[in-house]
């Protein structure tokens, strides 16, 4: 089934590229692995995938001991501070920074490891009570604001856009990250490489591709419901 579903998931980032007159090189893939046993990670593995998103800080730690070392993983759930020493070293990417303090302690534990860690401003577009992440009003003050510390890279902005049976529905909201991603990118901020818009889902991720993600997340797409009972 993973091997159906990714052929499929792949077909339609293609055609979503194609649409938008961008190159499949342009568009990352994340394999949303979060509550799914090792063996279908290591089925994804086998078909192709190299980035994986998680969203437990424990389940991502134990998952990269037990998976080949070129994976690159993703931290893709809320994380807290008591947390990002665990995470420190061991990911490509941490896509839910919301905070000062957040950013603060990956600071810390980075400058302990002499690390520096790419990180993604968590942007919560549609402003939904139920999710985390700041407001397009306050995103460049918060990228001027992480882009002080020396041991984090600023890479881009991550949001999660409202679920809906209808994705044409997040396309404005898409559209408008979009907007503040290029506007703060031409602005050369120093400590800033804006290279990274994560953003779609399964539901969403062609018209996402559409207004010009460069990572999408995929989970239930590739395999199938999610497990809560683990």
């Amino acid at each position: 089934m993973i091997q159906e579903n990714l052929a499929e998931v792949e077909a339609r980032i293609t055609n979503a590229c194609k649409r938008a007159g961008r190159s499949r090189d342009e568009v990352t893939l994340i394999a949303v692995s979060k509550t799914k046993p090792l063996e279908d990670l290591r089925e994804a593995y086998a078909y192709g995938c190299r980035n994986f998103g998680e969203n437990k800080v424990q389940e991502l730690c134990d998952k990269i001991e037990q998976m080949p070392s070129d994976i690159r993983w993703h931290m893709i759930g809320h994380l807290q501070r008591n947390k990002v020493k665990y995470l420190i070293g061991k990911t490509a990417c941490i896509h839910s920074v919301d905070s000062v303090r957040l950013a603060e302690q990956i600071e810390t534990e980075s400058a302990k490891k002499n690390v520096i860690t790419n990180i993604l401003v968590e942007v919560n577009v549609a402003q939904e009570e139920s999710k985390f992440g700041i407001s397009l009003e306050q995103a460049e003050s918060y990228v001027r604001e992480f882009a002080k510390f020396p041991h984090i890279r600023v890479c881009g902005f991550m949001t999660i856009a409202p679920y809906t049976t209808n994705p044409e529905e997040n396309r404005q909201f898409f559209s408008d990250l979009r907007k503040v991603y290029v506007d703060i990118k031409g602005k050369n901020i120093d400590n800033v490489n804006m290279s990274i818009l994560s953003m779609g889902m399964t539901n969403d991720y062609e018209i996402a591709i559409e207004e010009g993600a460069t990572m999408v997340r995929v989970g239930t797409g590739i395999f199938g419901e999610r497990n809560y009972t683990i």
